[in-house]
């Protein structure tokens, strides 16, 4: 039976080039998905062997989305695909239990080993990313984590495109005074207090793209 694939990025133009190839490479891509909560909602609905996350994906994104993921449908492993090669963002993608990392910058063929690695239970890092990864751990212990809780990133996310604090109610249901205490807890929590600071953050972090 051909392994069940998901995937996950908000360009459409990426996700075709993708299912066109791992399908001719014999996977059975189950769905695709625009954002990170779509991703999960459709790994709670179909339970795909593999889901492939981009990272800097809207209203969820793809880290958080792996731990949703792996809360609703446990036994789908978990891809990142991206564009960011920096080891932090590698060590926070492991700590939400992504089982491979894949820089988009690597051959296509990375990315079938990283599937087929990571379905039978092995770690799966793209190459040029090892030394940062080992870099990153020895110089922070590994313990440079982002403080903020999944509902704050999101926000952070909303905030960092732009949108006002009633849109972002809107966007994720919650009251105005709801989005308001999260956007002030964020900037208590970074001890970051003017918006620029907080795009520049969410950059570093990779919750947005430039």
């Amino acid at each position: 039976m051909a392994m069940r694939v998901l995937l996950a990025d908000d360009h459409q133009v990426v996700r075709q080039c993708l299912r066109s190839f791992l399908e001719r490479e014999g996977f059975d891509v189950v769905a695709e998905a625009s954002d990170g909560r779509e991703a999960v909602l459709l790994a709670e609905q179909l339970r795909p062997d593999v889901a492939v996350l981009d990272v800097s994906m809207p209203v969820l994104n793809g880290a958080d989305a792996s731990r949703e993921i792996h809360r609703v449908s446990p036994r789908t492993k978990t891809i990142i695909l991206t564009m960011h090669a920096d080891g932090q963002y590698v060590v926070e993608a492991l700590r939400a239990g992504v089982r491979g990392y894949v820089v988009k910058s690597q051959a296509v063929g990375d990315l079938v080993q990283a599937i087929r690695d990571v379905a039978r239970g092995v770690t799966y890092l793209s190459p040029c990313i090892v030394d940062a990864v080992v870099d990153t751990v020895l110089t922070t212990g590994g313990d440079s984590a982002d403080p903020l809780t999944p509902r704050e990133r999101e926000v952070l996310q909303l905030i960092a495109k732009g949108q006002a604090t009633k849109e972002i109610a809107q966007a994720l249901t919650i009251s105005v005074l709801t989005a308001k205490t999260h956007r002030a807890r964020i900037m208590e929590k970074l001890g970051i207090h003017e918006t620029a600071g907080l795009v520049q953050y969410a950059i570093r972090r990779g919750l947005i793209a430039v």
